[in-house]
């Protein structure tokens, strides 16, 4: 959020996420109706100009459901990993800023791009390490094995794309799922060249993997699934439906122009799935009543 957020952590949480909401919900409408091209709307080189319409739809995965079979067929889904197949580790976050040295609201990873090779690498070094042990208290998030077996069960292709490095997610899909069940592509800070989220170059990676990119609207066919605005964004920006996996942090992002529908925990997403996705926000609707959304999402937290 912008820093004109006023200080709300004397109130109780259920508050303070409604004051931010309603703040937020100002900030959209302001964004609306300027020209003005804010960072996170800012062109990107792998990001291609969107025609996906909101609100997103996707025909059901029931094979003998009627209503919505005109839809859209959902052609794969994308994950994020922290917050999202496994339990907020944001401790993770303040130990980095720490050891790093920086503000607590500086980008990790920005910041670690801007070093000079010969810090870059000790800066690495000391995420590594505070990943690794964060991996001993790794959770699963509620729901994971059966919204994955389910995926697998109506052949829908997986991927992962996270800002984590890959030992944590060799960790969280070695320790909480079957081997049977694959991601494919799985995109680490380790393994894939394109810029992190929020660019959506991961997410038309997938695409391209899948091989969606040669179709009309590309990734407009892919559900993102995560609990961060730089998931949101990502998403929107590919022209990927998104999700939020809502907890007590994150519940301002519930109204966010970004995001397409929200849920409590992940085998939410089955039910959804099978009856046919429908989400929230219009694209071109100057006054989405985030109010709404926002209070139901933090009835369910």
């Amino acid at each position: 959020m912008p820093a004109l957020v006023p200080s709300t952590f004397s109130l109780p949480l259920r508050t303070q996420a409604r004051l931010v909401l309603h703040y937020s919900q100002l900030v959209t409408r302001f964004r609306f109706s300027t020209t003005i091209m804010t960072p996170l709307q800012s062109s990107s080189s792998s990001s291609p100009p969107s025609t996906s319409q909101r609100p997103r739809r996707f025909a059901p995965l029931d094979p003998e459901s009627v209503a919505g079979k005109e839809w859209p067929r959902l052609r794969g889904v994308v994950f994020d990993v922290d917050g999202t197949l496994c339990e907020p580790q944001n401790y993770m976050f303040a130990e980095m800023r720490t050891a790093l040295s920086i503000p607590p609201k500086a980008d990790i990873l920005t910041h670690i791009a801007k070093l000079p090779p010969s810090n870059r690498a000790d800066a690495e070094n000391t995420v590594r390490a505070i990943e690794a042990r964060a991996m001993a208290s790794q959770k699963p998030s509620p729901g994971l094995a059966a919204l994955m077996q389910y995926l697998t069960t109506r052949a829908v292709p997986k991927a992962i794309c996270t800002r984590n490095h890959a030992a944590p997610v060799a960790h969280l899909l070695s320790t909480f799922l079957p081997p049977s069940e694959r991601f494919a592509p799985i995109m680490t800070r380790d393994d894939f060249v394109g810029p992190q989220k929020p660019d959506p170059a991961g997410i038309l990676h997938a695409a391209e993997v899948w091989g969606l990119r040669g179709e009309e609207g590309g990734a407009s066919g892919l559900i993102m699934v995560g609990d961060g605005l730089d998931d949101m964004t990502a998403g929107f920006r590919a022209g990927a439906a998104t999700v939020l996996l809502v907890n007590e942090f994150n519940a301002h992002l519930a109204g966010h122009q970004h995001t397409d529908l929200v849920v409590r925990r992940l085998d939410e997403l089955v039910e959804v799935l099978e009856r046919g996705f429908v989400g929230q926000v219009a694209r071109d609707d100057e006054s989405p009543d985030t109010k709404a959304q926002a209070e139901e999402a933090l009835e369910r937290v």
